[in-house]
């Protein structure tokens, strides 16, 4: 069942269809934790029905952002987003599986790359049996040293990678990306309030970048 909802920017709104994953808190705290300058170039991997990229349009300054999305149905929602807001002349979608990047892009191409992957490894957890769910919470299609090696090949040298993730997934988000040459830069933890731990990770990693983390403030979801 599709709905449109407002998305509280600069009049965007975004189509969505509950069959496919509805995307979440987590996609609008990784676009507040981006940082990009003015004139800069994005790709966001498995970007669903297109939300992280149509928030960045406004959020940013960037002048070209790249949705890549493996899932057809997905795929098709992102490219109705971009057409409803009038976004098509610096926003594009691809439909293919980012292991494939080489077809579409340049070694180096973006300044920035930014994900919110699939937080379950495949077998952990429940899996959906309804296979488009199941692609989206487990890795199906790519695994999280696909998603940092992938990324690391499309950064220019110097370049940044944005990642929201599972808190319990930390050690293997780090050490991830520590082997795709993504050195993790800047840490948050984000917690549903403050009395509760924290759920989901923000990380910002370098390519080639000296080893050097900063820890940020907290971040409350909600706040009694």
């Amino acid at each position: 069942m599709e709905r449109i909802d407002d998305l509280g920017i600069e009049g965007l709104k975004l189509i969505q269809d509950t069959d496919l994953f509805c995307f979440g808190t987590d996609s609008v705290l990784l676009t507040d934790f981006v940082r990009i300058k003015k004139g800069g170039r994005i790709v966001d991997l498995c970007t669903g029905n297109g939300i992280i990229p149509i928030l960045l349009s406004a959020k940013t300054k960037a002048r070209e952002l790249v949705g890549v999305e493996i899932l057809k149905e997905s795929y098709s929602l992102a490219v109705r987003n971009c057409e409803l807001n009038n976004l098509s002349d610096k926003l594009r979608f691809i439909n293919d599986d980012i292991k494939n990047w080489q077809q579409h892009f340049v070694t180096g191409w973006a300044d920035v790359v930014t994900c919110n992957p699939p937080y379950m490894k495949v077998g952990s957890g429940f899996q959906n049996p309804h296979d488009l769910k199941a692609a989206a919470r487990h890795e199906v299609f790519a695994t999280l040293d696909d998603i940092t090696s992938v990324a690391s090949k499309l950064l220019k040298y110097g370049g940044y990678f944005y990642m929201v993730h599972r808190a319990d997934r930390l050690c293997d988000v780090l050490c991830s990306m520590r082997s795709a040459n993504l050195e993790p830069k800047r840490l948050a933890f984000v917690h549903p309030d403050p009395e509760r731990a924290a759920t989901l990770i923000l990380v910002e990693g370098m390519l080639g970048a000296s080893p050097s983390l900063k820890l940020e403030n907290p971040i409350y979801v909600n706040w009694k």
